[in-house]
């Protein structure tokens, strides 16, 4: 991965110097961009998600021939090595910083990977809070594959925009699909910004899953009453819905209610198959069209 030209956002000479994040929103976001000539969807809302929140922000080039190495096969190549000249990497990194600092992000860097994009998410997860990315940057079945591998890895909550997406960053109407699991409690946890600034949430309480024996004796996570603690009121609205249709019908309610933001747990089919994704969790991911904010 080349860094190019990581120098802050300054402030006008004799100007007040940049504010620092905003207390409880993500501090450093990373935008994975798909094109340079105009600002791809992620890039723009994940500038605004750090402006807004006075992030640090990170623009991230993958080329589309690399997207979907894993394994040994993200090993940079040649070719890959090959595919952007430095003086091509700092004319992009200006126009980014400068794309950037016109919305008021305090500070952006901008790098370009020469690796697949499962390899980028887990090394950029270390130390990001959030990802911003579209779904067709990949086919729609390696997007699941690839995701998986990376929030399993990292655990780095990831904001999925549907294609050609126009409609901003203004989350309103969250629709938050609660089961019990610890993935849907980190998915609550790591979204409060987003609920924070919506002006209605739904919490779509399906039943906790069943858990180990023996759990009956460990505190319970309760997301209406946790939300409420942080200033959220969330309309509760208590469903069932089988597991092989969960993907569908959440969709459905989300419709519904007009929600324009998804938050969900991801969940992995298998411990032993850590880069598989969920059913429930591939479904949406395909057929969404409105973003989704996931959490492992």
């Amino acid at each position: 991965m080349s860094v190019v030209a990581d120098a802050p956002n300054r402030a006008p000479e004799g100007g007040l110097q940049p504010a620092p994040p905003v207390a409880g929103r993500p501090s450093d976001i990373v935008a994975i961009a798909t094109c340079t000539s105009e600002w791809n969807p992620a890039v723009q809302v994940g500038a605004a998600l750090a402006a807004r929140w006075q992030s640090l922000l990170t623009g991230c080039y993958v080329d589309e021939s690399l997207r979907v190495l894993r394994g040994p096969e993200s090993e940079p190549s040649v070719a890959g090595l090959l595919l952007d000249t430095p003086v091509r990497d700092f004319e992009e990194g200006s126009a980014f910083r400068a794309f950037a600092k016109s919305l008021g992000v305090p500070h952006a860097s901008w790098v370009v990977a020469h690796t697949g994009l499962a390899r980028v998410l887990r090394e950029l997860g270390a130390w990001h809070s959030l990802a911003v990315l579209e779904r067709d940057l990949v086919d729609g079945e390696a997007l699941g594959e690839l995701l998986g591998e990376a929030l399993l890895a990292c655990r780095l909550p990831s904001l999925v925009l549907p294609p050609a997406w126009d409609r901003g960053d203004q989350f309103q109407r969250v629709l938050v699909a609660w089961d019990g699991s610890t993935e849907a409690t980190r998915a609550i946890h790591a979204a409060l910004p987003f609920l924070a600034g919506a002006r209605r949430v739904v919490l779509l309480d399906g039943g906790r899953v069943h858990g180990p024996e023996g759990t009956c004796y460990l505190p319970h996570f309760q997301p209406f009453v946790y939300m409420a603690r942080h200033g959220i009121e969330a309309d509760p609205m208590c469903v069932g819905i089988p597991a092989r249709t969960a993907g569908a019908a959440l969709l459905k309610k989300a419709e519904q209610v007009g929600a324009d933001l998804i938050v969900m747990g991801a969940f992995a089919h298998s411990r032993l198959r850590e880069r598989v994704i969920g059913g429930a969790t591939r479904y949406i991911l395909e057929h969404a069209q409105i973003p989704v904010f996931l959490q492992h």
